[in-house]
């Protein structure tokens, strides 16, 4: 049977079909592609928070080593290594702290979920389980967006990785993240340039970049309307002073990446 990480990447390439171009595209010039880190998002009600989301991954021997705030997005994020495996591909899972967001934002997230029957859910089933609640409305879609476009992404597409994210410094033809992000260009990918192309730098031993994200018909209540889905991320890790490569995050790099799903950027 696929593990867990197997299933995350078959159900997210099913709605994201340039994640299997650009590996592709790069498997043609030699490459072998390996994950940096796999993206979650959830909102931080109790019964699918982080902690709750993270159970199968603890399972498998990953261990939390960092957290993170994003402070003008809402959301709080921790991200899991394996303790053995350096292989693994790191768990970076967010969550929309529901608390500081608007009355109606939080009855509709409250009201999803209660819906939903997530407390009945296998942990493992509920990761994979995508949009588990009733067929989505495009007008509370469109209102969760103004406010939230991670609500408005949630509300829609629920639980799923957002995004992987292949690990640039296992390419062998290319140095640079520059190098990778003009690849791209040069086959058609349009890039998220919210905070730079590259966001991060070698000082602060992270560069990440990422396209913008594919765009998907979903059948709303109201019909059919097309919406952002989910990117592929590109990340150039630098080692520390000690010589030992750099595995965590940088907040204000890791918010412009959480951009590449927003509706006004992939217009």
């Amino acid at each position: 049977m696929k593990n867990i990480l197997e299933k995350l990447w078959d159900q997210y390439v099913e709605i994201t079909p340039s994640a299997a171009k650009i590996q592709s595209i790069f498997e043609d010039k030699g490459e072998k592609i390996e994950n940096d880190h796999i993206a979650i998002r959830t909102f931080n009600n109790p019964l699918v928070n982080v902690e709750r989301l993270s159970e199968p991954f603890i399972r498998m021997g990953y261990e939390k080593k960092g957290e993170y705030i994003f402070e003008a997005k809402k959301l709080k994020a921790a991200h899991f290594q394996h303790r053995s495996d350096k292989d693994a591909p790191k768990i970076f899972i967010s969550e929309l702290r529901l608390e500081l967001c608007s009355e109606f934002l939080q009855d509709v997230a409250d009201s999803v979920i209660a819906a939903s029957g997530v407390e009945d859910m296998e942990i493992d089933q509920l990761l994979l389980s995508g949009c588990v609640w009733s067929k989505p409305s495009y007008k509370i879609y469109q209102r969760l967006v103004e406010e939230s476009e991670y609500a408005g992404w949630m509300y829609v597409f629920g639980f799923r990785a957002n995004h992987f994210t292949i690990h640039c410094n296992k390419l062998n033809n290319f140095e640079t993240l520059e190098d990778v992000n003009q690849f791209l260009k040069d086959n058609g990918f349009k890039m998220n340039t919210s905070g730079g192309e590259i966001k991060g730098s070698k000082e602060q031993l992270l560069e990440q970049s990422s396209i913008l994200a594919d765009k998907v018909k979903i059948d709303f209540q109201e019909g059919e309307y097309e919406v952002p889905s989910c990117y592929y991320e590109f990340a150039k890790r630098y080692e520390d002073s000690t010589g030992a490569l750099f595995e965590g995050f940088i907040a204000s790099s890791a918010d412009k990446i959480f951009e590449s799903t927003d509706t006004v950027l992939s217009k």
